[in-house]
């Protein structure tokens, strides 16, 4: 247990208001683990794989309504919408707790209430923060142990007097008395509520047991309350993942990565190179914290202890790390079950057995039109698992980043690699990333190109306005000789016939040499109204066959001026952005024109 007084008086208030029949402090331990994994196993919730073929793995099926994120019911209740932004859904802080506290008023009667104490970043580190979950949710619980560092580990760094980020969750499913439970219990879609107080850095979630809705650790943590403290603070909490490339001279360089959800983090993050001599080391696939290090670079670490990854498309074709990660000790959701006990979901690499289980719990065979696995669905695994983790992927003081890396799935218009001039113009790159919209929320425009700077639109926690202001600001304190150089890639493009232009995978690595060069004043670089372009030579495409360089590293002039148009129309769906962003799109035009 713990003597620090504030958490204490916090769970009680909270265990009065919730009325859970019971109330557990969790430590952390694999005996814990093991005994609520074997209780939700003996209720229906979870379904133990076969250990022979997935050892010490796990198979949960969520309700259809609760398969993703959901965007439309997350909330930041700043004082003020203007705060918020338009980029966010607002609510008056005092309805919307008023709301909260009527929902979660008797919400935990017939369940337990779990006291998940939990670090963000590695322990002992300057960058890491302290959060303390409630919940009712037992999913909850194992998948926070593979995500955070929690338990017994995580009081000791809160310490008596420490300071933490509490998060509240319920399911929102009370059980009257001789009521049976369900195997995913949650609420209906207008009772959920993922709502982020910024004024005591709070987090309230209710209703949804899935993912970033209900791991509040991951997204509503790391992401949209730590991007709050960040501006306070003077660092990044950004949706990046962080990697380490050693090329054939031995020179490490830290690279991370900001990526909409679902466009190759988790396959960049492990990338396996094709190209000899070349190395790759992952420190996170999902959230980075960047901070000023005592030599003035930006250094960063992830705050994550776990992968919580996309599953269909994961093969071991695509991102062997990753699957071999997955080969035990993990926990799969809403993916195919086969009749060995063993997982499947589409683009696993080999083809579907006759009969599966599909992710509703219904019989499914090949050629039926419903894909068997959920296209959200996800593996929750330790990274201290993963094959290819950076030594230092604990470091407390982070790695040092050189590169940045944006993008988003584009079929079109937008250029293998282009590189920004200089940070601010960097900057404006990130400002105006694109990505077709995918499964990982719920939506109804899936495959419609939306603007996504930084790949923050669901993740930050103010007004995006502000927040590129902020990563300007960042000159500030970085050594201006350690500022992280910005390049914007695209894997996706595609020709005429719908054939993707670029071979992608292990073969990114040749677009991260390049980067590498450029970082190293290696290679020149050729200017064009987006950005620096590399020259088709320079981009090393040996042992690829036919590669159309030139159509990659293609700019459409009516393209790009539809594309600045747009987006015009976006900076002012922001409520304006920066004068300098502002000035750097009028001179893209002018180029242009």
């Amino acid at each position: 247990m713990t003597k620090n007084q504030k958490l204490l008086t916090w769970v009680e208030d909270m265990r009065e208001m919730c009325q859970p029949d019971q109330l557990v402090w969790c430590d952390g331990s694999q005996a814990e683990y093991d005994a609520l994994m074997d209780q939700m196993v003996a209720s229906g919730a979870a379904v133990r794989l076969n250990p022979k073929l997935r050892p010490g793995s796990y198979l949960f099926r969520s309700h259809p309504s609760d398969v993703a994120r959901v965007e439309d019911r997350t909330f930041i209740a700043a004082a003020t919408k203007e705060e918020a932004g338009p980029n966010n859904n607002w609510a008056d802080p005092v309805e919307l707790r008023a709301r909260l506290v009527e929902l979660y008023t008797g919400c935990m009667r017939g369940r337990t209430m779990y006291v998940i104490p939990f670090v963000m970043g590695p322990l002992g580190s300057p960058f890491s923060l302290v959060g303390v979950e409630l919940t009712d949710s037992p999913y909850v619980v194992v998948n926070m142990r593979h995500m955070t560092r929690m338990g017994t580990q995580a009081l000791e760094e809160l310490g008596d007097t420490g300071d933490f980020v509490p998060c509240l969750h319920s399911v929102g499913a009370p059980l009257e008395p001789g009521q049976e439970d369900v195997a995913w219990p949650c609420a209906p879609m207008e009772q959920k509520y993922i709502a982020h107080f910024p004024e005591d850095l709070s987090i309230w979630s209710y209703g949804s047991g899935y993912g970033g809705n209900a791991l509040l650790g991951k997204k509503c943590l790391a992401l949209r309350i730590a991007s709050l403290k960040a501006r306070e603070e003077n660092w990044l909490a950004e949706h990046m993942l962080i990697l380490g490339l050693t090329d054939p001279k031995g020179r490490k360089t830290w690279i991370s990565a900001a990526f909409p959800s679902a466009c190759g983090k988790t396959n960049l993050a492990m990338l396996v190179p094709t190209l000899p001599g070349y190395q790759v080391e992952t420190v996170g696939d999902d959230i980075a914290w960047l901070r000023r290090g005592e030599d003035g670079s930006l250094r960063a670490v992830n705050p994550e202890a776990g992968f919580f990854g996309v599953a269909p498309g994961t093969s071991y074709q695509s991102n062997p790390s990753a699957m071999r990660t997955i080969e035990t000790n993990t926990i799969f959701t809403n993916v195919a079950l086969t009749d060995e006990g063993d997982v499947w979901w589409e683009g696993i690499g080999h083809d579907a057995p006759a009969h599966l289980i599909d992710w509703q719990g219904k019989d499914w065979h090949p050629g039926d039109e419903r894909p068997a696995a959920h296209p959200n669905a996800r593996f929750t695994v330790s990274a201290s698992q993963c094959p290819v983790i950076s030594p230092d992927w604990e470091k407390p003081e982070g790695v040092p980043i050189s590169a940045i890396l944006l993008g988003g799935r584009r079929p079109k218009t937008v250029p293998l690699v282009v590189e920004g001039r200089d940070f601010a113009h960097g900057v404006f790159l990130g400002s105006i990333m694109g990505s077709q919209i995918t499964a990982a929320a719920i939506s109804d425009k899936i495959g419609q190109v939306r603007r996504d700077p930084f790949a923050m639109l669901p993740f930050c926690g103010y007004s995006l306005s502000a927040y590129l202001q902020h990563w300007l600001d960042a000159r500030e304190w970085i050594d201006a000789d350690k500022l992280p150089r910005f390049f914007h890639v695209n894997w996706f493009r595609r020709d005429e016939a719908g054939r993707f232009l670029w071979p992608g995978f292990g073969d990114n690595v040749r677009v991260l040499e390049w980067v590498v060069k450029r970082v190293n004043g290696e290679v020149e670089a050729q200017d064009s109204p987006l950005g620096l372009l590399p020259h088709a030579k320079d981009i090393n495409t040996q042992g690829l066959g036919e590669v159309d360089m030139d159509t990659l590293l293609a700019l459409s002039k009516e393209e790009w001026l539809e594309e600045a148009a747009s987006i015009r129309a976006y900076y002012e769906q922001l409520g304006g952005v920066p004068a300098e962003l502002q000035a750097l799109l009028e001179d893209m035009e002018k180029r242009l024109k």
